[in-house]
C-alpha cells in the first residue's frame, strides 16, 4: 500500500512538473495602457485597435488592457508611472515630453508649421521623427509611433473673429513654453492645467476658454460650457505611443516583432481616421446648438499668422535650431514670408 501510494505520489509530481511550467507560460502578458481621453478619440480609437490587433497576433499570448479617461493616471502623473513600471504603455501628447527633459518634442507645438497632414507626415515619419524618438532612450523610454489626433481651434465664451478677441482670456493650455508663449503673444494668459480639471475649470470660470481638437472638444462636452469656437487650424496635437524599455526589451523575440505589426496597423488606422473623427465631432457640435463656429478662410487666418509668427523666433531656442530648421525643410514654412 505505502509502496503504490508512492507511485502514485510520484507520478503526481511528475505530471505537475510538466504541466505546471506549460500553464505557466500560457499565461498572457498582460500590458496596461493608459491614457487621459475618451474613447470616442482618434487615441481612444487607436489604442482599442492595437489592443485588438495585439491578442489576434499572438494569439492570446498578450492582453492589452486599455484604460482611458484618466481612470489610472493623470497627464501630469502618467510618464512617472511608465518609467517606474506602473504602466508599460502611453500615449501621452507631443507636449509632454519637455519636461521629461526632451524639449526638442516641443517643436510640434510651433504655430501653423504644418498646414496639412502630408507636411506633417513628412516630419513623424522621416529622420525628424525617428531622431526624436531616439532621446527618448536615456529615459528608460522606446518610442514606437507617432500617432495623429488633428489641428486645434480656439474655444471661448467669447467670439473669435481676429487675434484681438484673445486678449485678457485665461486659456488653458499643456504644459509647454512654446503654448505658454503662443497665447501670450495673442494677449491671452496662459493656464496650464491637468485635461481631466478642463471641464470644471470652464465650469467655474477658472478658465475662459482653451484650445483642442473637436473631437477632444466633444467628447469632453467642453462645448457644453464654450459658447464659441473658432476653427483657426493653428496647431496640432499628436501623440508618442512609448512604452517602458525595460519592459519593452525583457519581451521575447517573435512578441516583440508581433507587437510591432500591431502598432503598425493601429498607427495606419489612428491616422486615417483621426480626420473623420474630427469631422464627425464638429458636425455633432454644431447639431447641439450650444456653440457658434466660425471657421476662418485662408485670409481670415492670415492676421493670426503673423501675429504668432513671432514664437518662431522667440522659442527656436527652446527646442533648438538645427530641429527647427530640419522641419522648415521638410514643410517648406517660413515664418519670415508672414
Amino acid at each position: 500500500m505505502t509502496a503504490a501510494i508512492t507511485r502514485r505520489t510520484a507520478a503526481a509530481a511528475a505530471a505537475l512538473a510538466v504541466t505546471a511550467p506549460r500553464s505557466f507560460a500560457q499565461a498572457p502578458i498582460v500590458i496596461k495602457f493608459s491614457h487621459v481621453v475618451a474613447t470616442s478619440t482618434p487615441k481612444g480609437n487607436g489604442s482599442a485597435f492595437f489592443a485588438k490587433r495585439a491578442a489576434e497576433l499572438t494569439n492570446g499570448r498578450v492582453k492589452v488592457e486599455v484604460y482611458p479617461n484618466s481612470q489610472l493616471y493623470k497627464d501630469n502623473e502618467e510618464m512617472e508611472a511608465l518609467q517606474l513600471g506602473s504602466v508599460q504603455m502611453l500615449a501621452p501628447s507631443l507636449s509632454k515630453f519637455a519636461p521629461l527633459g526632451v524639449r526638442e518634442f516641443e517643436v510640434f507645438d510651433f504655430p501653423y508649421l504644418f498646414d496639412s497632414y502630408e507636411d506633417l507626415h513628412k516630419v513623424t515619419a522621416g529622420p525628424v521623427g525617428a531622431g526624436l524618438m531616439t532621446k527618448l532612450e536615456a529615459k528608460g523610454i522606446r518610442g514606437l509611433a507617432f500617432w495623429d489626433n488633428g489641428f486645434k481651434s480656439f474655444s471661448a465664451n467669447r467670439r473669435m473673429a481676429v487675434p484681438e478677441d484673445m486678449k485678457g482670456l485665461k486659456m488653458r493650455i499643456q504644459s509647454s513654453k512654446v503654448l505658454d508663449a503662443q497665447m501670450r503673444a495673442l494677449g491671452a494668459i496662459p493656464q496650464v492645467m491637468a485635461f481631466s480639471e478642463v471641464y470644471q475649470a470652464m465650469q467655474t470660470g477658472v478658465v475662459d476658454g482653451s484650445e483642442n481638437t473637436h473631437s477632444n472638444v466633444y467628447s469632453q462636452k467642453v462645448n457644453e460650457v464654450q459658447k464659441h469656437l473658432t476653427i483657426t487650424d493653428h496647431g496640432y496635437i499628436g501623440y508618442a505611443v512609448i512604452v517602458n524599455k525595460g519592459f519593452w526589451d525583457g519581451l521575447p523575440a517573435d512578441v516583440r516583432a508581433q507587437l510591432t505589426q500591431a502598432m503598425e496597423e493601429a498607427t495606419r488606422f489612428t491616422n486615417e481616421q483621426a480626420q473623420k473623427d474630427n469631422d464627425d465631432a464638429l458636425a455633432k457640435i454644431k447639431a447641439t446648438g450650444k456653440t457658434e463656429v466660425l471657421a476662418l478662410t485662408a485670409a481670415q487666418k492670415l492676421p493670426w499668422k503673423k501675429a504668432l509668427a513671432r514664437v518662431h523666433k522667440e522659442m527656436e531656442s527652446r527646442v533648438g535650431s538645427e530641429i527647427l530648421q530640419a522641419v522648415y525643410r521638410q514643410t517648406g514654412f517660413d515664418p519670415a514670408r508672414l
